[in-house]
């Protein structure tokens, strides 16, 4: 069609020539809504002229909250509109672990599995979350609302151990009573 984009990542493979996502056919395109487009030109703004890629930690996870997965057209989108190339796009998305590509409830919690949080029992608290909300690894409760995932270091190990719920709230020196009085609060901002 005249005027339209082609999308697959094929076009442009990057320095690496390697392609996470495989080909894909147009009809996969995705469309940034007005709004979203303002929000990320907005934090483009914060960039000098000609650097406003750097803002694509940001504009991952404006989209993401908007869709709450991000797939290979949403970064296909992502990487047309920043004027970058694709394979680093899909780079900065593998390498954080705060995206994600598979669906994972309202509230996810993250806890550390470094030597010192394991030492001080981040294992048994891993545990005690999966049998707390009945749920495996990376999965999502039947309600929706809750995920569980291991983490790498977090950073705090003199507050071991230690979880992070959602990607921002901090949660140190964490005990089963800790971990359930969290999981009651979260379900009763629900109702």
């Amino acid at each position: 069609m005249p005027g339209t984009y082609d999308f697959r990542c094929c076009d442009y493979l990057g320095i690496y020539g390697y392609c996470f996502w495989g080909d894909r056919s147009m009809n996969e395109a995705y469309r940034l809504s007005t709004s979203l487009k303002r929000d990320i030109n907005e934090w483009t703004a914060k960039f000098p002229k000609g650097r406003e890629s750097s803002a694509v930690i940001m504009v991952l996870r404006l989209l993401q909250k908007v869709e709450g997965v991000l797939e290979a057209k949403h970064l296909d989108a992502v990487a047309v509109y920043l004027k970058m190339p694709k394979i680093q796009v899909e780079s900065v998305f593998r390498f954080y672990s705060m995206f994600y590509q598979k669906s994972v409830g309202k509230h996810v919690f993250k806890v550390c599995n470094s030597v010192s949080c394991y030492l001080k029992g981040s294992g048994q608290l891993l545990g005690h979350l999966q049998n707390k909300l009945s749920v495996d690894l990376d999965a999502v409760t039947p309600d929706g609302l809750f995920t569980v995932q291991e983490t790498e270091c977090l950073g705090a190990c003199c507050q071991a151990p230690c979880m992070v719920a959602n990607d921002s709230d901090y949660h140190f020196d964490m005990t089963p009573d800790k971990i359930n009085d969290l999981i009651d609060a979260l379900r009763k901002q629900e109702v």
